[in-house]
């Protein structure tokens, strides 16, 4: 009788029917399989989310505003601080800022440069309107200049031209300027400023050293100061007979001068005399080759040969 090996597997196995029974499949390897694409799949998750993360920061902190046209009405909306070095002065309430966002543009790892020609700066910086204040207007679209301009804008000058300072935007006015506070170091010319440095509101500053007046238009923006501090900067300043105050209160302040002159021109539209023009008939167009031939005759269109 034959003695079976005990070694040999059994591959098929027959139940009471007679039919064959295969036997069932090893699954210990699944559970390492699952671990493995949720290991793939999670490290692409992070690896996304880190991805979108650091372009939202660079977007927010890191992109440079060329211009105040690159300034939205949803940044706006935020009222964003941004830092720049001012690179133009151009009146007395108004100056060019070339914003100067995230690091390397001062200190020990300086590796970014603001351009020093005024060619080089073309349309790479942003047209800021001081919120706040109004300054005496300075000559320009044929207006002829205001008391005390040149003296507004020579403060203004020797204030922030080629200083580092920090604005924050409120809105776009009717020029497509950025209505901004500025605030000054100070400490200025310290690359570690703000974090040791205070800082100096500027349109409180010019209001209260006497070159201009609070603005109270519509649309004004005072930022966490308030209309009130202004006013009380504006007297104190007319007290001491400070700036365009020298000579006393009753002066014509930026506002009025601005209304004045514009009711000036449309008074001298409205003077000038309309032009009448006579009327004209044509002559009705010929319609045979003989009406033409006698028209040009009449008309001295024909002329004779000598």
């Amino acid at each position: 009788m034959p003695i079976a090996h005990a070694s040999e597997p059994q591959s098929h196995q027959s139940d009471d029917t007679g039919s064959t029974l295969t036997p069932a499949h090893d699954n210990t390897g699944l559970p390492d399989q699952l671990d493995t694409n949720a290991t793939i799949a999670l490290a692409f998750l992070l690896g996304s989310a880190t991805t979108l993360g650091t372009y939202a920061v660079y977007r927010r902190f890191f992109t440079r505003l060329a211009s105040a046209e690159w300034v939205t009405p949803s940044m706006l909306r935020r009222r964003p601080w941004i830092t720049g070095v001012v690179t133009r002065v151009g009146d007395g309430d108004n100056f060019r800022l070339y914003h100067t966002p995230g690091f390397g543009w001062r200190g020990p790892l300086k590796f970014r440069h603001i351009p020093r020609r005024s060619q080089e700066l073309v349309g790479k910086t942003i047209h800021i309107r001081m919120a706040a204040v109004d300054a005496p207007e300075r000559s320009h679209f044929g207006k002829p200049a205001q008391a005390h301009s040149d003296e507004a804008l020579a403060w203004l000058k020797e204030q922030v031209h080629g200083q580092r300072i920090k604005c924050q935007l409120f809105q776009r006015d009717q020029y497509g300027r950025i209505v901004a506070l500025p605030l000054l170091p100070l400490l200025p010319r310290r690359w570690w400023w703000p974090r040791l440095g205070g800082t100096r509101n500027l349109p409180l500053e010019m209001v209260r050293a006497g070159w201009g007046v609070v603005y109270t238009g519509k649309g004004a923006q005072y930022g966490g100061w308030g209309q009130d501090v202004y006013l009380a900067a504006q007297a104190e300043a007319q007290t001491a007979r400070r700036g365009i105050w020298h000579a006393g209160t009753n002066i014509e302040t930026p506002a009025e001068y601005k209304k004045r002159y514009r009711a000036e021109q449309e008074a001298m539209h409205e003077e000038e005399p309309e032009t009448e023009l006579e009327e004209f008939e044509p002559e009705p167009e010929p319609k045979g080759i003989f009406d033409r031939i006698f028209r040009r005759g009449k008309s001295g269109g024909v002329n004779p040969k000598v």
